[in-house]
């Protein structure tokens, strides 16, 4: 009996204790409920508050959390069902929430943002819930040769509004038709920003919108071109009685315009004035060249100032001070970047003194020669321009005839030309003491070479200074390719190549790494050129995506180039599509032959990134031995002034070092010692009286040339004065 209590008292002991076990498990997980319960509802309506959605009532039901309210639209609605989402697991998330009427409420401002470029198509924006996303997406994927099509519309359950479906079908079209634009589409408008290749390209798309543009959508249309090529790359500002103001203007970039423009209305141009972004400067420093030339005009409050290429020339009218004119060319030429080169002129008044006779002579890049200051009379101007004509592709001069001018000074004149001659481009300046000769060649003798022409023109005792600077790209000897060398090299190699792309992609196929070895080849000596990558394609597909893919592969080739090391710095791709066959389109082998990708050179000149070496500097006589170090001025003895009518004689010339340190050279005198006024007496030339009784010079051509001195010169010319 008492055992049978025992047992009973331990069974309910046990009862007891398992009843508080469950009662206290029961408690906690009823208490972690509750506060997973609150903690979510706390989180979800902090993040709603957060984002400015008030108006959600949130209640927690266990693990479930109610929304509840009346959303102001039914875009509102979802966005509050994201948020929340974000900070639960949506599948907790029970929306309860209403919409407010439709009667009560105006539609919502539907509206598709469509983004093109390189990686690809975007649809941002909102759309009626009737609009087929997926259809617009596909459409964009099989019409276009978009890498990728990402949609990013939401959806709101309201009617399209009119003409919703026409601005859609329209802007789609618009998508298909250009790889670089924003496209906004509304109902009935369609407006559209766009980048094109060219302005051939920029009118073909504005007629083709044109074109298939519906009667019920309005179009508003911002489509630019790229800049164009320019050569020379010009520019030319003036000041004079009608003001500042541009005769024509180039810039290279967005930043260098505004700070051209911004120097120009400094210097008093009125309004707003236009100046071109193109392709073609000289230099990266163009913007800065063009700014202190623009500052010098400025400072002197008239004259003019030309750019071309890296040549600058600034002329000055009559009655500015000398003193005024030399300091601020000085400041220019300390102002100007090391590639760009200066030539300034103050012109005299026509009614000041006289002063020392003075001849001026330049020649740009394309040998086009212009001449002014003083020149003996008719029959010595005839001389000297019939040489110039000889030697130079065109001239224009602005010559005065002077009686007074020194004996010999159309010898020296010539010589001046002749040694200038041997350039590429230079300026030459003769006075009654020295020739001065400066500019670039490409022959790292060029100082030596001009000596020796003056010495053989002028015989010994005539002072000169050189100033010749050494240009790698114009050397001869090195056989550097000019730009159409670069691009035609590129084309065989492309056209030789194995490599291709795959079927209506952009992707290469094959192996390229020959073809980009043999490029890199190529480009180590055209980097500098301005070229184009274009991509063409056959006409199987749509014109669109046709296009499309011929842009997305000359960028391919372009970014492999530059992954494997080559310096693209200077190439610009672009994609022609079917718009340039080579072949027809009507057998396999034509479309293979159309589906290219071709290099075109945008600019002849060469850019800039680097400043020339230092010119070689010699001042000597004529008849005297040089001896000098590169880039080291050297100061020979002058002698005494040779233009006074006396005979100059002296020993035959030794051997002259090399200046650019190459073999020696010898720099003779000349073989009869003949005075200026001899020499220039061998120039002046028997006078023919035509039927009208002007006197008019006979064409001499070896007098020209300073061939009189010798036994051969005296037989022409006595055969010329005999005829």
């Amino acid at each position: 009996m008492a055992s049978s209590r025992k047992r009973v008292s331990t069974s309910l002991a046990t009862l007891v204790v398992l009843a508080g076990i469950g009662g206290l498990s029961w408690f906690g997980a009823r208490e972690a409920a509750d506060f997973m319960e609150r903690r979510s509802g706390v989180e979800v309506r902090n993040a709603l508050a957060d984002a400015g959605q008030d108006w959600v009532a949130v209640r927690s039901d266990g693990l479930q959390v109610l929304l509840s309210g009346t959303a102001p639209t039914e875009v509102e609605r979802f966005r509050a069902v994201t948020q929340a989402g974000t900070v639960i697991d949506s599948s907790r998330i029970v929306d309860e929430m209403t919409v407010m009427a439709s009667d009560a409420l105006a539609p919502p401002a539907f509206k598709v943002e469509l983004l093109r470029n390189d990686d690809g198509i975007s649809l941002i924006g909102l759309v009626p819930a009737s609009t087929d996303r997926a259809a617009l997406v596909h459409t964009l994927q099989s019409e276009t040769a978009a890498p990728k099509v990402t949609d990013l519309l939401e959806n709101a359950d309201y009617p399209a509004p009119e003409h919703w479906d026409e601005a859609i079908r329209y802007g789609l079209r618009v998508a298909q038709m250009t790889p670089q634009a924003k496209i906004s589409i509304e109902a009935g408008n369609v407006a559209i920003e766009a980048l094109t290749e060219s302005r051939a390209e920029k009118g073909r798309l504005e007629k083709e919108l044109s074109r298939s543009l519906p009667d019920s959508v309005e179009l508003n249309t911002d489509i630019s071109a790229p800049r164009p090529a320019i050569a020379p790359f010009t520019l030319r500002f003036m000041i004079d009685d009608q003001g500042a103001r541009f005769d024509a203007c180039a810039a290279d970039d967005e930043e260098g315009r505004e700070r051209i423009l911004a120097a120009a209305v400094r210097a008093g141009v009125k309004g707003t004035p236009g100046c071109t972004l193109a392709l073609g400067a000289p230099a990266p420093e163009w913007a800065d060249a063009v700014v202190a030339a623009i500052g010098a005009v400025a400072a002197l409050k008239r004259g003019t100032v030309t750019l071309s290429d890296a040549d600058i020339a600034l002329t000055v009218p009559a009655g500015v001070e000398r003193s005024d004119f030399d300091k601020v060319v000085t400041n220019l030429e300390q102002a100007l970047p090391p590639v760009f080169s200066l030539n300034a002129h103050l012109d005299e008044a026509p009614d000041a003194p006289t002063g020392p006779a003075e001849f001026f002579a330049t020649m740009s890049a394309g040998r086009e020669m212009t001449m002014r200051g003083r020149i003996g009379d008719q029959q010595m101007y005839e001389a000297v321009d019939s040489f110039a004509r000889a030697r130079f592709t065109s001239v224009q001069d602005s010559l005065r005839s002077d009686g007074d001018t020194p004996g010999g000074w159309t010898v020296r004149v010539i010589a001046g030309l002749e040694a200038l001659d041997g350039l590429e481009k230079g300026a030459v300046k003769v006075s009654r003491n020295t020739i001065e000769l400066s500019g670039d060649s490409g022959d790292p003798r060029a100082a030596e070479h001009a000596a020796a022409a003056l010495s053989k023109r002028l015989g010994a005792g005539a002072r000169y200074q050189l100033s010749i600077r050494y240009d790698r790209r114009l050397d001869p000897a090195l056989a550097l390719p000019d730009g159409d060398q670069c691009v035609d090299r590129l084309n065989i190699i492309m056209s030789e190549a194995a490599i291709g792309f795959e079927p209506n992609k952009s992707t290469i196929a094959g192996d390229p790494t020959e073809t980009l070895e043999r490029m890199s080849e190529v480009m180590a000596d055209c980097a500098d050129f301005q070229i184009e990558a274009g991509g063409h394609t056959d006409s199987q597909g749509s014109e669109g995506f046709n296009a499309d893919l011929s842009r997305s592969r000359a960028q391919a080739l372009v970014s492999a180039m530059s992954d494997a090391g080559i310096d693209v710095t200077n190439m610009t791709s672009r994609g022609y599509g079917e718009s340039q066959p080579i072949a027809t389109n009507d057998t396999e082998e034509g479309r293979e032959e159309n589906r290219r990708i071709e290099f075109r050179l945008i600019s002849e000149q060469p850019v800039r990134t680097e400043p020339l070496p230092a010119p070689v500097t010699v001042e000597g006589t004529t008849g005297e031995a040089m001896d000098a170090e590169p880039d080291v001025e050297v100061r020979m003895h002058v002698a005494d002034d040779p233009e006074a009518g006396e005979e100059v004689a002296g020993p035959e010339m030794p051997s002259a070092n090399d200046i650019s340190g190459a073999a020696p050279a010898t720099v003779g005198a000349s073989e009869e010692f003949q005075t200026l006024d001899e020499r220039e007496e061998n120039i002046r030339l028997p006078v023919q009286t035509p039927d009208d009784g002007t006197p008019r010079p006979a064409p001499r051509p070896d007098a020209i040339e300073g061939e009189g001195e010798s036994d051969e010169g005296e037989t022409q010319q006595s055969e010329a004065t005999e005829e």
